[in-house]
């Protein structure tokens, strides 16, 4: 393997290119072929970086705070949303979102766990952490796909779900309990995209699908690497060696048979360019729907089973 570009080799090309690009546009210099070639060169070293990224660097760039979150993807993918709140119990909870949606003539029921941008938006949304109002909300939301027969799509992406008192006070174990007990048996295509973390319990909830995938730069594992490490070691600070042996990367998923497929992000990541990613996730989505469609309830039901019940099956 070629050794991985530095990242302050990366910067200071980065500021090369910005800085030839003003004399380009501002004083009439013609840089056209000089800032090809160096556009070309960054996007090679950075491409070369991104396949080459720890578990440990993998893990933080799903949490990359400019990452697209579900409403992001929603909102490019699909025409008329309608959003629906409440679980019809106890609240809403922003944390997680959901609502109907078309990808082209396709009806969808779509959800997700949606994080903030700013501190007021992640307080809000508690950072992407369900409480069990969220999850009773998105079993809402899978009992309207069965009732009018709608593939549900579900985007994954938060550090699991709430651990407060207020949470296990309403429930939280069981909210995601019946959560997946719901998912497994609905009779219409399911389909989960893991966009970032896929964070214990709280990702599973509304992953039990029948395709599961990973975009390129995401993690999915039964804990954080910090928790992993203070369990293990007492010390939240081996994050980094916790991440290697969860073995969280799409890489690794694919390789054990956990996930499906991995959708490649652009160079830079998910967030440099969201209208790419943006058309690889629907294309994905569209190619496992229209081979799910074609299925009768019963048989979607059984094969969510098997896949999920050969996991962890050695020999």
């Amino acid at each position: 393997m070629s050794e991985r570009p530095k990242p302050e080799a990366l910067s200071t090309l980065e500021a090369h290119i910005h800085k030839l690009r003003l004399l380009h546009e501002e004083e009439g210099l013609d840089l056209t072929a000089e800032l090809k070639e160096l556009e070309e060169k960054y996007s090679n070293l950075r491409r070369a970086a991104d396949q080459q990224l720890s578990p440990w660097d993998t893990a933080r760039f799903a949490r990359h705070p400019r990452r697209p979150y579900a409403l992001d993807y929603i909102a490019r993918l699909t025409d008329d949303f309608q959003e629906l709140a409440g679980d019809r119990t106890f609240g809403d909870d922003p944390a997680l979102v959901g609502g109907l949606g078309r990808i082209g003539r396709q009806g969808l029921v779509l959800m997700g766990h949606q994080k903030g941008r700013t501190t007021k938006e992640n307080i809000h949304r508690n950072f992407g952490m369900p409480k069990p109002e969220g999850y009773r909300k998105a079993i809402r939301l899978m009992r309207l796909a069965a009732k009018f027969r709608l593939p549900l799509v579900t985007f994954v992406d938060t550090p699991g779900a709430f651990p407060g008192l207020d949470a296990e006070e309403r429930g939280q174990a069981q909210a995601i309990a019946e959560c997946q007990r719901v998912m497994s048996r609905l009779p219409v295509p399911v389909v989960t995209v893991i966009t970032g973390e896929g964070g214990s319990g709280g990702a599973l909830a509304i992953a039990v699908a029948n395709r599961v995938y990973m975009l390129q730069h995401s993690i999915y594992a039964v804990i954080s690497p910090e928790g992993c490490a203070a369990i293990l070691w007492k010390d939240a600070g081996k994050a980094e060696i916790a991440a290697a042996a969860l073995k969280l990367t799409a890489r690794d998923l694919l390789g054990f048979g956990v996930i499906d497929g991995v959708i490649e992000e652009p160079v830079g990541g998910a967030h440099t360019h969201l209208e790419m990613v943006t058309a690889r996730v629907a294309e994905t989505i569209n190619e496992a729907l229209a081979v799910l469609r074609g299925k009768g309830a019963t048989e979607l039901i059984d094969e969510r089973y098997a896949k999920f019940r050969a996991m962890g099956k050695v020999g």
